[in-house]
């Protein structure tokens, strides 16, 4: 339940913790058909070379050896179909997200790839997920964490869901580091996405949304400790790109 006068950050504005929901779910609804072709606009196509170095971190077995996978906030499968094509056929994944137009476009894409019988998609909510206690391997979520109301709740479902000696995973917008590439990154993120953002998908407000989530989610170390403080061990974080994103990682052990 939320308490009289919880608040949280909606980009640059103070929201109520639940109202916050219902402005990012409307986002996604937005943009759910286009979303990877902006992400593949936005970011240079980096974001699948991204995405790839998460995968090449969970490492998933090869082998007939059985392994579950939550992905979080995974709408559109695409964590969940290169760890899928990247594993034995003891792998399942299940995707999670609160966005039934997302998960639609997954399920569809699911289908094309003859997927469907390693990804499965749950519509839930990260913050109250849908699985009992220390049933997967790992948990992945990519871009999605700064979107949750409550990080931390997130975070202790995370620890919850997981097997002893589950991995942690979560590759998310940080703060680049380059003096110089840093002004050029903030011209481009409030003054180009947006308008693009407009053209290909008609609501350039959802991406003005989207980059000033950016700057107010909190740093790499900051955000390790919250991952620590959520129960996870040897936690670890990488960037890359000049710091345009961050691998975090954590075990419960």
């Amino acid at each position: 339940m939320n308490q009289p006068g919880e608040t949280t950050h909606f980009g640059f504005r103070d929201v109520a913790l639940s109202e916050k929901q219902t402005l990012v779910n409307d986002v996604f609804h937005s943009v759910a058909r286009r979303y990877d072709l902006m992400n593949d606009l936005m970011s240079g196509g980096l974001h699948r070379l991204w995405k790839e170095w998460m995968v090449t971190a969970l490492n998933p077995p090869r082998s007939e050896h059985p392994f579950a996978l939550l992905d979080v906030a995974g709408g559109t499968g695409d964590i969940a179909f290169r760890a899928a094509e990247s594993s034995g056929p003891g792998f399942k994944a299940t995707v999670c997200d609160i966005n039934s137009d997302m998960l639609g476009v997954g399920r569809e894409r699911a289908l094309a790839r003859q997927l469907e019988g390693q990804v499965s998609f749950v519509e839930s909510n990260a913050e109250e997920l849908a699985f009992p206690n220390s049933t997967f391997d790992a948990y992945t979520i990519a871009f999605g964490i700064r979107n949750v109301p409550r990080i931390e709740r997130a975070l202790g479902e995370a620890f919850r869901v997981l097997r002893p000696g589950g991995r942690f995973l979560c590759l998310e917008f940080s703060t680049v580091d380059v003096p110089g590439f840093d002004r050029m990154y903030e011209l481009f993120s409030f003054k180009v996405i947006p308008p693009l953002g407009r053209a290909v998908t008609g609501d350039g407000q959802a991406y003005e949304y989207l980059v000033e989530s950016i700057r107010k989610f909190p740093k790499p170390a900051a955000f390790a400790e919250m991952i620590r403080s959520a129960g996870f061990s040897r936690v670890t974080w990488q960037s890359f790109s000049g710091g345009i994103v961050a691998l975090h990682s954590g075990w419960r052990l």
